[in-house]
């Protein structure tokens, strides 16, 4: 059984997988385009990706998907199809039932490749849609290669340029490795038991946040009641007693 999730700590852990095969760039329409066609139709499982030069800024315009890669066991090749587009043998592949496709996240790769033609695509094959019935929730490529294959992708080239006049090494390795760990990982789950996510395991419920506690309001200060002044009284002098004059003696 594989594990519910991962953690990343568990990854750093694991050894480093890449893809042991032969890898071929195609820039340009010829013979080697139609080599690799004839070789990926007769494969009945591939592993399907794409990049896209990345954008930083905002504002800035959508840019077109720059890669596709198809991959099988011991070849991969890289279509710059922003250079050569989508021709028509590269459609009908991509529209046949009979060859699957697979890849984690497929339908925006799919769409970004309609860009250049429209195909009906068929035989594809989404990881991200069904790692659940084998118990895995994780849906990152890196995440699901360490939980299914036990090995660590690097993503070090992820947000590097596509649309370069040439591709790196790293950018090569990187490309193909995507494509093929995807092959891989869907062989390997063929091989074991389902074990589906239960409902509450597929989306267990998120911690709730805690409610601001309102701080307590202080209590209320008593007033400090000061006694009024006492009002002093003043003392009034006696008013003075009129002293009546003896009458005059006359005699």
């Amino acid at each position: 059984m594989f594990k519910i999730s991962i953690l990343p700590e568990e990854i750093e852990k694991m050894p480093l997988g890449s893809f042991p095969g032969q890898i071929c760039v195609i820039d340009k329409m010829g013979l080697e385009f139609v080599r690799a066609v004839a070789y990926l139709r007769t494969q009945k499982i591939i592993g399907f990706d794409t990049e896209t030069r990345p954008v930083f800024s905002p504002g800035q315009h959508h840019n077109h998907v720059a890669l596709l890669q198809l991959s099988g066991p011991r070849k991969a090749f890289l279509f710059r199809v922003g250079l050569v587009g989508m021709p028509k043998l590269l459609c009908n592949l991509m529209a046949n039932p009979r060859i699957l496709k697979v890849g984690a996240a497929v339908h925006d790769d799919v769409r970004g490749l309609q860009y250049y033609q429209e195909f009906k695509a068929q035989g594809f094959v989404d990881l991200q849609k069904i790692a659940f019935e084998w118990g895995i929730r994780d849906k990152s490529v890196k995440k699901m290669a360490a939980n299914i294959l036990g090995v660590r992708i690097s993503k070090s080239q992820q947000l590097s340029n596509w649309e370069a006049e040439e591709l790196s090494a790293g950018q090569q390795m990187y490309a193909a490795t995507d494509a093929w760990v995807c092959r891989e990982m869907y062989l390997k789950l063929l091989q074991c038991e389902k074990h589906p996510l239960t409902p509450e395991q597929l989306n267990p419920p998120q911690p709730q946040p805690q409610p601001v506690k309102e701080a307590a309001p202080a209590p209320a200060v008593e007033e400090e009641v000061k006694p009024k002044p006492k009002r002093r009284r003043r003392h009034r002098k006696p008013k003075a007693k009129k002293v009546q004059e003896a009458p005059a003696d006359n005699g």
